[in-house]
């Protein structure tokens, strides 16, 4: 018997200094060396000004004159310029000088203005006031505390976005599947994983944050433009530098590295960008239950130029290449797990300990490419013409063959942990875990965008033509043996074979208009519109109306509404879970033969009502949207990790109903911080056709996560502004899943099947990430006297070491064991701007 042994957490430095960043950031409000600013604003006849916006000049954070014209506002001690505005009014600017302990008194008098209104306008490297947007901002994923940087991972703290898996990109918004998101670089599609087993696969996210201008995120509502997904739409705008000298960064950390750079050049006529990462997040992985050799190795290289014509036409193009591999040498698995009793009277003790030795070894890997060009073309002042034409290709491998025992054992917590004594061996198995797949898809998409405004529309009108092909080989096979003699048991948990083909075209054509309805500009705007979607698989057309209004009540409050049907085609995910779920498919030949033409897409009808109230003497956002999703024609699946398999039928209805909830502002100068709340249920039902005795009634979808919570806060350390502290909390309440029962004897050999469907819950999931950041000026005035800054964090993720279970595993008969995701962990980052 191995000498067996369990880890209490002693108290390390890391755990020293997460200790004291918290105590930081806790008292820092109150710790702060604090003046004060007052005084009265007034017009040209000294009467007071009411409502008047103060805030200090570049940040967000200020307050607002109460009926008396009156402001007050406490600030660090400093020099600072304070911007004071008003509707109506003339705005202005003067500077204020701060003190401890004092009141620096400070009278201003606005000049009136005239104001011309033009009507509707649309900016597209700004997120528009619409339900269920959010604007995210690239320099705050710079500044979350996250094991990389990612902005995939940055999503979530947005509210309606669940949470349960800081290994991996993929996210969930709203009730939504993983595959049920719309992603774009620069106007171009693109696409995440098409079938990861675990979140330490994937990489890094194709979003660059070094290079995004802008990351604006629909959760639902989103209009006719984007179509093909049921849940969301991420839309990244790239930098394109105008008149701007070389500019750039240079990062580094024991996680990963990177670099960007961008300039214009030809008298602006060309402007480029282009950033480069790598990383090699072994440690990190390393401190998993599962240890062994891990070498992972991802870097991606991405590239943004744009060349102006003459006349305002201007040709623009994107470039990635990303080559992701993982490798793995796994040795040994030890878990703790269960219910401690030290009162035999009371409870039994159900404190357990899985072993494992393994022998064997997993590669996996992810090569991405992608390529391309968008001509933008103005035919008038108020008609631009755009055609656009990308190509996107991966390959994804996954290779493993290991070997391995588990013993489960009974742990004594009251006898010494080294002590082999103390355990008693409950059970004893044996695996066998086996894969050799690979998937290749490749896309060639060509678009065109046609906009014309009007004094009082936006009338934007498109198309695209898509080509995909599929090519896709699965050998997996998992196999439990347990037992001795007559006892024996062999256990077929699954075991897969197919090599498949997929040819198909998609096309789809949309138009849609933002009005301006209300004589007072930009108080009222509606926008509709309606798409329509036909693919070649299942010979379908499908029509997607879409109806979306923004009501601006006052200065105050913003009311949003949006109503739309959703359409999502079955296209591989769908498709290949159907021949992995029927074992009379057989191997080898065309998946067009295989499959069933008669699938149809998945539809959601979606309705979402919000508002955002402003508070101007607090300088605090609060904004509420409450949603319900009607789904129909849907494709029923399960997840395993990050794995999702579907069952390639249309075998269940469902709806998903929720609110969110989030408080946003600057509680220190120029650093936003916020606060979000979900609650959300997500159920379905299976049609009579498709239900068995472990799927009867409304049960929950796989991504029925009630409650969730995210926190992203940020401050300065006392008395000095050079320091900055940065927090990232999340919980979510546990998603369901299915646990197993014995299946059906094949061929003689026991199996096992899905029990109950979704009708046990994993654990919640929290997590609390801390960094600080110490900015130091090398050179005030570098390339185009734009500052040299280095910026030096340490940061520490999971700070409370909280344990976070991301799916089970059933050992021996039928003994549950978690599977853990990362305990706390010390990064260390130094990031150059120039």
């Amino acid at each position: 018997m191995p000498r067996l042994s369990y880890r209490l957490p002693p108290v390390t430095v890391v755990t020293l200094l997460a200790g004291l960043l918290l105590s930081l950031l806790a008292s820092s409000a109150s710790a702060q060396t604090d003046g004060f600013v007052a005084g009265t604003v007034s017009d040209a006849t000294d009467a007071p000004l009411p409502g008047v916006t103060v805030l200090v000049q570049g940040t967000n954070y200020g307050t607002a004159t109460n009926e008396d014209g009156y402001y007050r506002m406490t600030l660090p001690e400093g020099r600072y310029a304070l911007r004071f505005s008003a509707v109506g009014f003339e705005s202005r600017s003067d500077s204020v000088v701060i003190r401890r302990d004092a009141t620096t008194e400070l009278d201003v008098t606005l000049a009136t203005s005239v104001v011309e209104m033009d009507g509707v306008t649309v900016e597209e490297d700004r997120a528009p006031e619409e339900a269920g947007v959010y604007s995210v901002d690239p320099e705050d994923v710079q500044a979350m505390p996250t094991p990389f940087k990612d902005g995939f991972r940055a999503l979530k703290v947005v509210p309606g976005v669940a949470t349960n898996n800081e290994l991996s990109q993929q996210y969930s918004v709203r009730g939504g599947g993983y595959n049920e998101n719309l992603i774009f670089l620069n106007g171009f599609e693109v696409y995440m994983p098409f079938r990861p087993r675990q979140g330490e696969q994937e990489g890094l996210g194709l979003l660059n944050p070094d290079l995004a201008q802008s990351i604006t995120f629909y959760t639902g509502g989103f209009p006719a433009r984007y179509g093909g997904k049921l849940s969301s739409a991420l839309d990244v705008q790239y930098q394109s530098p105008e008149n701007e000298p070389l500019q750039g960064s240079a990062s580094i950390s024991t996680l990963d590295a990177s670099i960007h750079a961008g300039s214009s050049t030809l008298e602006n006529r060309f402007s480029w960008t282009v950033g480069a990462r790598h990383a090699q997040p072994g440690r990190f992985f390393g401190t998993q239950d599962l240890k062994g050799e891990y070498d992972p190795r991802f870097s991606d290289v991405q590239g943004a130029a744009t060349y102006r014509f003459g006349g305002g036409h201007q040709l623009e193009g994107l470039g990635i290449y990303a080559d992701h591999t993982f490798e793995l040498n796994p040795s040994e698995r030890r878990t703790f797990f269960g219910i401690i009793s030290l009162n035999p009277a009371v409870a039994d003790n159900q404190f357990r300990s899985l072993w494992s030795d393994l022998d064997g070894a997993r590669t996996d890997g992810y090569t991405t490419r992608f390529g391309g060009a968008r001509l933008r073309s103005p035919l008038s002042d108020r008609l631009e013409v755009t055609h656009a034409l990308a190509y996107y290709s991966t390959t994804e491998t996954e290779n493993f063959d290991i070997t391995g025992d588990a013993d489960i054992y009974e742990v004594d917590p009251t006898a010494g942990a080294n002590n082999p004594e103390n355990y008693r061996r409950l059970s004893n198995s044996e695996h066998t875990n086996f894969a050799d797949n690979s998937v290749d898809v490749e896309t060639l998409t060509g678009r065109g965008r046609y906009t014309y405004n009007l004094p009082r529309h936006a009338i934007e009108a498109g198309w695209h033509v898509r080509s995909l092909y599929f090519t896709d080989r699965l050998n997996e096979k998992t196999i439990i043996e347990t037992g001795r003699g007559d006892d024996y048991r062999r256990i077929v948990v699954d075991s897969l074979s197919d090599r498949a083909s997929f040819n198909e075209m998609q096309t789809g054509f949309y138009v849609q208009d933002a009005v301006d309805v209300l004589p007072r500009d930009g108080q009222l705007v509606v926008t509709g519109g309606v798409r329509t979607d036909y693919y070649t698989f299942n010979d379908e057309w499908t029509v997607s109306p879409r109806l979306s209004a923004t009501l601006k009540v006052n200065e105050q409050l913003t009311l949003t509404g949006s109503w739309g049907l959703y359409h999502q085609k079955p296209v591989y995910r769908e498709l290949r879970g159907s021949a992995e779920a029927s074992p009379s498919v057989p191997t080898g030949g065309v998946i067009d033969d295989l499959l069933n033409r008669d699938l149809k897409s998945q539809q959601s009808s979606q309705f979402v009502l919000g508002g955002e109230y402003f508070i101007p003497s607090l300088r605090l956002y609060v904004r509420t949207e409450a949603y319900y999703k009607d789904l129909s024609n849907v494709i029923s699946y399960s997840i395993d990790d990050i794995r999702v398999e579907y069952s390639g039928e249309n075998d269940a209805e469902g709806y998903v109903a929720g609110f969110d909830t989030q408080i946003r502002g600057e509680f220190v100068p120029g650093l936003e911080s916020w606060f979000n709340y979900s609650f959300m249920m997500a159920r379905e039902r299976f049609k009579p056709a498709f239900q068995d005795a472990f799927n009867q009634g409304l049960v929950p979808r796989p991504t029925d996560q009630r409650h969730t919570f995210s926190a992203f806060v940020q401050d300065y350390v006392p008395g000095d502004d050079t320091w900055k502290l940065h927090l990232r909390a999340l919980y979510g309440s546990g998603l369901p899943y299915t646990p197993p029962v014995p299946g059906p004897d094949v061929n003689g050999q026991p199996t096992r099947q899905p029990g109950d469907r979704m009708s046990e819950r994993i654990t919640a999931y929290r997590r609390v990430d801390i960094g600080a950041t110490k900015e130091i000026t090398v050179v005030k005035n570098g390339i185009g006297r734009t500052p040299v800054q280095l910026d030096l964090t340490l940061e520490v993720l999971n700070m409370f070491d909280m344990d976070n279970t991301v799916t089970y595993s059933w050992e021996g008969d039928w003994t549950r064991v978690p599977k853990r995701l990362t305990p706390r962990t010390l990064n260390a980052r130094m990031r150059l701007t120039f």
